[in-house]
Parts: C-alpha cells; sequence; structure tokens
C-alpha cells in the first residue's frame, strides 16, 4: 500500500505529486499486480491512475475502506499529550463512524486469501491514516498504537503480506527509496 501522491491544499494532485506516483510505479515495475484499489478521494484516485499506466493488466477500481478516517479514538485517560489536541473535538459519531470504517477496512484487506484460493499482488492507494490502521493490526498491537505511524509520507510504500496459516508479515513501512533523497526528510 502506499500514501497518494502530493496535493494541493484541495485535495488534487500536483505535478510533482505525479512524478511521485511515477517513480513509485518504476520502483514496483516487477511486480506482477493483479489489482489497484484506491481511495475515492481525488488525490488518491489520481495517484492510482498514473501509477495504473504502468500495470496496463491490472484491475483498477475504488474501495471506499480506504478513504482518509481517524480509525481509533483512545479514551481521554489513555491519551498522550501529543495525542490530546489532536482527538479534541472529535464527536462521538466521528469516533463512531471512524471504527466501523477500520474494521470494515481490516475485514477487507488484512487477510490471507485462505487455503486453495488464489494468492494476489494487490496495491492499495490511500491515505497515511489508514496505512497506520493497517500495520498496527498486522503488529497485532494495541488499537491507540496506528497514532504513532500517522508519519507516512507521500508515495511511502508499505508492503504487508499476508501468507496463510502464519502471522502477516511486515516487509517494509513508509519506504521511500523510490524517491530521490532531497525528498527524505525525518519526521518531525
Amino acid at each position: 500500500m502506499a500514501r497518494h501522491g502530493k496535493a494541493d491544499a484541495f485535495g488534487n494532485l500536483v505535478d510533482h505529486g505525479r512524478d511521485q506516483c511515477r517513480q513509485l510505479a518504476a520502483r514496483l515495475r516487477g511486480i506482477p499486480l493483479d489489482a489497484i484499489w484506491h481511495s475515492p478521494l481525488t488525490r488518491a484516485v489520481d495517484s492510482a491512475a498514473v501509477i495504473a499506466e504502468s500495470f496496463p493488466g491490472a484491475f483498477l477500481d475504488e474501495a471506499s475502506e480506504l478513504i482518509d478516517h481517524v480509525p481509533h479514538v483512545p479514551p481521554p485517560d489513555q491519551r498522550t499529550p501529543s495525542m490530546a489536541g489532536f482527538f479534541d473535538g472529535c464527536s462521538a459519531n466521528e469516533q463512531r463512524d471512524g471504527e466501523q470504517m477500520a474494521e470494515r477496512l481490516t475485514k477487507r484487506f488484512a487477510h490471507a486469501p485462505g487455503p486453495g484460493k488464489i494468492s494476489t499482488h494487490e496495491l492499495l492507494i490511500t491515505h497515511a491514516y489508514p496505512v497506520a490502521w493497517l500495520v498496527r493490526d498486522a503488529l497485532g498491537a494495541p488499537p491507540a498504537a496506528w497514532f504513532s505511524l500517522t508519519a507516512i509520507a507521500n508515495t511511502g510504500l508499505t508492503i504487508i503480506r499476508y501468507p496463510d496459516d502464519e502471522p502477516p508479515d511486515v516487509f517494509c513501512v513508509n519506504d521511500l527509496s523510490h524517491l530521490g533523497t532531497a525528498e527524505i526528510q525525518p519526521p518531525r
């Protein structure tokens, strides 16, 4: 999975974001992608379209579960100081909706194909929070741990393998080796 390319304040992919997506596609060129799923938000739709140009045989479609959302809001007594301001003002409805979306995201994408079923190579073009949630899930970390993984960069590549009868294999998180070194900066 990867976060979408760089976008403007209105959520539209900018030229630099398109370049990032082309670099990510070049990085993935040796992988036989079966499907490219994307969030319904414009920046992800456009990122997936740029990447799909390099994979004409891959199925390309929207997956509503990949939309940008807050997957879990820890109770106030479990929030760290860095979490406090982030979650202030989050309504009970927003919390419930985010947790339901996170459950649907995990149910749809975080599992092995199952015995006797064909393995697939799928690319998810999404946003930082869904990537953080799926990594947290693969590691079996507590729900609040997703918040520590939110520094996913534009086109940061995360690879998780879901083998049958084995725990998930987190191969890499937020890998930016396909981008020039000027873009790779430590999180703030």
